[in-house]
């Protein structure tokens, strides 16, 4: 089945529909929202960007001003509805995030691409260097997970941020695993790739063995 080209991929913009599919509110509410539950872990949230989404979503007519409130002595605030449009696209886009599984193109995955142009040594260094800074990572975010469910956050409010961790685990296992194969000289094609950086081993061919 073709996927069908959505007018928004930012997932601020998803979230800004999610919140607006339970309560109309104000741009304020939304981010106090988005921080209380911990969804600035895994979508990334500044005022500037969530202000121009939500006028980029007016435009597009899915959402729209529902009335302008105040409270003491705050300046007036727009609370914002989701209008039928904006369901439809909202529970469209959520289906098919959840159903398709697309392709990332992370940075790690370009850096180990090329890992052989560097010596063994050092990429074991690096890959050493990663996984400690993954280490903090990791404790990092089971201390804010497990924070979040003292306070009584659901875990069906936290599924992502649990995902998160799990593929973080996941590549600090991994990234341990490779950097005790290239210490250890075990890892399959270790022969080529110190011939290739000794000189005995050819000329160089793109970026590596």
């Amino acid at each position: 089945m073709k996927r069908k080209k959505r007018r928004f991929s930012n997932p601020l913009a998803l979230a800004v529909l999610a919140l607006l599919y339970e309560r109309p509110m104000h741009p304020y509410e939304m981010a106090a929202t988005m921080k209380e539950r911990g969804k600035h872990e895994s979508i990334k949230l500044n005022y500037g960007s969530l202000y121009s989404v939500v006028e980029a979503l007016v435009r597009e007519g899915l959402i729209s001003p529902k009335e302008t409130v105040r409270q003491g002595r705050r300046p007036e605030r727009t609370v914002y509805k989701l209008t039928e449009a904006g369901k439809v696209e909202f529970l469209g886009w959520l289906r098919e995030l959840l159903r398709e599984p697309v392709k990332e193109y992370t940075r790690f995955a370009a850096g180990l691409s090329f890992l052989a142009a560097l010596p063994p040594e050092e990429a074991a260094a690096l890959l050493e260097e990663r996984a400690r800074r993954l280490e903090g990572d990791v404790e990092n975010m089971r201390a804010t997970l497990g924070g979040l469910m003292e306070r009584g956050l659901p875990r069906l409010f936290l599924i992502e941020s649990e995902h998160e961790l799990v593929l973080k685990e996941a590549e600090l296992r991994w990234v341990r695993d490779i950097s005790r194969e290239i210490r250890g000289g075990a890892l399959e094609g270790m022969q080529q790739w110190r011939a290739f950086h000794s000189g005995t081993g050819g000329g160089r061919r793109g970026a590596g063995p």
